[in-house]
C-alpha cells in the first residue's frame, strides 16, 4: 500500500476528484492548505493599495492505494491537475510514501481490504 499525496490548485479539485472516480479511487482526505515555492507568493491590489501575499492557497489530497492501483492514480492526477498545454509553475507536486497497514475501525479489517 502507498500513500499518494498531491498537491493541487483549488480550482483543479472537482476535475480531479471526478476523474480519480472513474478509475475507482473514490476514497480519499481533502484539506485546504497555503504554501509558497517557486512562484513565491503574488501581488494584488485591494482598494487601490498594494500588496504582496507571500502564502498561495493550495488543496491536498491525501490518498492510500493499493499497490496495483498506484501508478493510474498517480497518472490520472498528473493528467487533470496540470494547467495549460505544458503545465505552469504551482501546479503542485505529488509524494509517494509506503504505507505499513491500514485498520478500518469500524470493523477491525486491515490491510488491502482496509482501504
Amino acid at each position: 500500500m502507498k500513500m499518494v499525496i498531491a498537491i493541487i490548485q483549488p480550482h483543479k479539485l472537482q476535475a480531479v476528484r471526478e476523474a480519480l472516480a472513474k478509475i475507482e479511487v473514490e476514497r480519499m482526505t481533502i484539506c485546504d492548505a497555503q504554501g509558497y515555492a517557486r512562484q513565491r507568493g503574488q501581488t494584488a491590489v485591494y482598494r487601490g493599495i498594494e500588496y504582496k501575499s507571500k502564502l498561495l492557497r493550495k488543496t491536498v489530497l491525501e490518498i492510500v492505494v493499493n499497490d496495483d492501483f498506484l501508478e493510474r492514480t498517480i497518472d490520472t492526477i498528473l493528467n487533470v491537475a496540470v494547467t495549460g498545454p505544458t503545465g505552469n509553475i504551482g501546479d503542485g507536486k505529488i509524494f509517494v510514501l509506503p504505507v505499513d497497514d491500514a485498520i478500518q475501525i469500524d470493523n477491525g479489517r486491515r490491510g488491502k481490504e482496509a482501504v
